[in-house]
């Protein structure tokens, strides 16, 4: 492959994307129709009001597998706060660069290189959210609805520090619990009040420790507030809670345990309101799944190495469909989500080639001209 010219990445990067900015990730939407127009696949627009757009871009269709490549468009940077794309000899620095218009860049590029070589792209779609940064709340029953057309997906977030990807993500379940108690003065009329405070407390220990690490799994009460001052029992209390596990065993235990703690809690007399659940289901390691990457490491000059990560993406949500799917494929980089975020240049080059490479083998091997 020719020196990789990064001038269209700088302009995605340049284009602010933030989640919840919809003006600017719709404009970096229309700057990915842009680009990928000339690769003759047809766009399905999922409208949305009050976050930018969904894209899928489809290829025609023939026998074989058909495959999804999945990116997001969004980014976690609000405007004015870190805009400056640059590069020097081994790193390339902006927003998003590894987390992940990079990532749908090394899609871009490996597409380009089927259309290049075969003249027609087929069995191959690209679907773009734009809301991953914000828990995917809009878009995960979309892509876990259009996932079920697939035989495998692809997914572009950075690749590991060696360029492993990635075989299995903890889950993720988010909830609000907002507490009830009465309001007595704390001097005079103690007796008469509910102490939300108190319940808050109790319940912040029982959550705690339904923490499991030794089989991944964790409860985090992140936020808690309540109460009005030191001479007032507390009328009211909330908490943020966050859980995350490596199975469905646990995702089962984890849920179940919340919801009952809490309403066992309400004999004390308070009143408990859960809100939240499941965000993204666990993505374990599969037959299907196992068996891709066997087919993928006979295809590539170099077996791809593996890992799990703690972190969640939308690759939980098409392996919780039943989809055969793989992470990690965008470039490595690090400083994500920080004002310090790159990406290796040479991590792209390797992405982009092994991506082609893979998907020229799925879907164009009858194409394939056999070597002298």
């Amino acid at each position: 492959m020719d020196t990789l010219n990064f001038s269209e990445l700088a302009t995605l990067v340049a284009c602010n994307s933030y989640s919840k900015n919809k003006a600017g990730v719709d404009k970096h939407g229309e700057l990915m129709i842009e680009l990928l127009q000339p690769l003759g696949m047809s766009l399905t627009r999922y409208q949305r009001d009050h976050i930018g757009d969904h894209l899928l871009f489809r290829s025609p269709r023939n026998e074989g597998r058909k495959i999804l490549l999945l990116g997001h468009l969004d980014t976690v940077f609000p405007p004015d706060t870190f805009t400056d794309f640059r590069m020097d000899e081994e790193w390339v620095y902006g927003p998003g660069v590894c987390d992940m218009k990079g990532g749908n860049f090394v899609a871009l590029q490996a597409l380009r290189q089927l259309k290049s070589q075969f003249g027609q792209i087929y069995n191959i779609d690209f679907f773009l959210v734009s809301d991953e940064e914000i828990g995917s709340d809009d878009s995960k029953h979309l892509t876990a609805h259009i996932a079920k057309n697939y035989d495998a997906c692809f997914v572009f977030e950075a690749a590991g520090k060696n360029h492993e990807v990635v075989i299995g993500r903890k889950g993720i379940a988010t909830f609000e619990i907002n507490i009830e108690g009465k309001a007595a003065h704390a001097g005079n009329h103690y007796s008469d009040g509910i102490d939300a405070n108190y319940a808050a407390a109790n319940l912040l220990i029982e959550l705690s420790n339904l923490t499991e690490l030794s089989k991944g799994s964790t409860v985090n009460v992140g936020k808690m507030q309540g109460g009005i001052g030191a001479n007032t029992i507390s009328p009211k209390a909330s908490l943020i809670v966050e859980a995350r596990f490596t199975s469905d065993i646990e995702q089962s235990r984890l849920l179940q345990s919340i919801e009952d703690i809490c309403m066992a809690l309400e004999i004390t007399g308070v009143k408990i309101t859960l809100s939240g659940g499941l965000q993204r289901p666990t993505m374990e390691p599969s037959k299907a799944q196992s068996a891709l990457l066997q087919e993928l490491n006979s295809i590539l000059e170099e077996p791809l190495l593996t890992e799990k990560r703690g972190g969640v993406s939308d690759a939980n949500i098409v392996a919780g469909a039943g989809v055969a799917t793989l992470d990690g494929f965008g470039p490595y980089g690090d400083g994500d989500h920080t004002i310090h975020e790159r990406a290796l240049k040479s991590s792209f080059t390797k992405r982009i080639a092994q991506m082609t490479q893979i998907l020229t083998a799925l879907c164009f091997q009858d194409e394939v001209q056999p070597t002298a």
